[in-house]
């Protein structure tokens, strides 16, 4: 990785809370949807109104320890990466995925893990590099009730049936490629306090399938958290489905968010973010 500017790198005046304005899902009357590509000619990219809601997003490191992906719905990990370039795609799929399966399975008990893909996000290279995406700023959770089942049917399709009558989630690690992270931070909700209300099914547009994830309504109940300054050394992981109803958590709302304490003239945030299924043993 390129060296950084150490002006940027010094520690934060720690901050117990940031007050920022969250771009929640405005009331529609059709189902939102965004094109992940060039929509066909006179069509919108997308139809998703957003409404801008001003929260209090707490300081979650004091937390760091006693946080769990089934209470929660994220927790942070300390876990260094041997990945020299996080731009290169085959590095990624074949140094990286295997990190995060192995950092999945620690972190779950899970008896499988697979990695199925990921997305590296730099407003800087996002002009120039293909694939290379902004930071997401709209509050969503990435699969839905029908979406998480239909990955499993795609990437397993012999076993899928098999699969889905055990216990199976689908968690995001997500990674600042550099840091510390102080433009665009990833803020995330407790699970605890989002209802299933608050979830809106959207479609997500690709040119050989309709994907569909969850945009959040506003609700004042939500609690919301981040962790500052964080670094490459550190991985959060984040639980985006889980198909057990039996009161663990099941999804979890996040964003990246603009933080009104950053200096300035931090860079741009660079963060990589995989997805993996996770299959756990039939319970005895």
């Amino acid at each position: 990785m390129e060296a950084t500017d150490t002006t940027v790198n010094q520690p934060a005046e720690r901050r117990e809370i940031v007050r920022a304005a969250l771009h929640y899902m405005a009331a529609m009357d059709e189902k939102p949807y965004s094109y992940n590509y060039a929509p066909p000619a006179g069509v919108a990219l997308t139809n998703r109104r957003v409404a801008r809601e001003t929260v209090v997003i707490e300081d979650a490191r004091p937390l760091d320890g006693s946080l769990s992906l089934d209470r929660e719905g994220f927790i942070l990990a300390h876990h260094a990466s041997a990945v020299v370039n996080f731009y290169d795609d085959n590095e990624i799929r074949t140094v990286y995925y295997p990190e995060c399966e192995r950092l999945l399975k620690e972190a779950t008990g899970a008896a499988r893990v697979f990695v199925f893909d990921h997305i590296v996000r730099n407003a800087v290279r996002a002009k120039v590099q293909k694939g290379v995406k902004l930071p997401s700023r709209g509050v969503h959770n990435d699969y839905t009730l029908r979406s998480a089942p239909q990955r499993v049917r795609d990437f397993f399709p012999a076993e899928a049936e098999s699969l889905l009558k055990n216990r199976f989630a689908i968690i995001n690690v997500w990674r600042p490629i550099r840091g510390p992270v102080r433009e665009s931070p990833f803020a995330i909700c407790d699970a605890r306090s989002v209802r299933f209300e608050d979830f809106v099914a959207s479609d997500l547009l690709y040119p050989d399938r309709t994907g569909e994830t969850y945009g959040v309504k506003f609700n004042p109940n939500h609690h919301w958290y981040y962790f500052p300054d964080m670094q490459p050394n550190e991985a959060m992981l984040l639980k985006c489905y889980d198909s057990a109803e039996d009161g663990r958590a099941r999804m979890t709302a996040h964003t990246g968010f603009d933080d009104p304490t950053s200096p300035p003239d931090a860079p741009p945030r660079e963060s990589i973010e995989t997805r993996a299924l996770v299959f756990f043993a039939p319970e005895k």
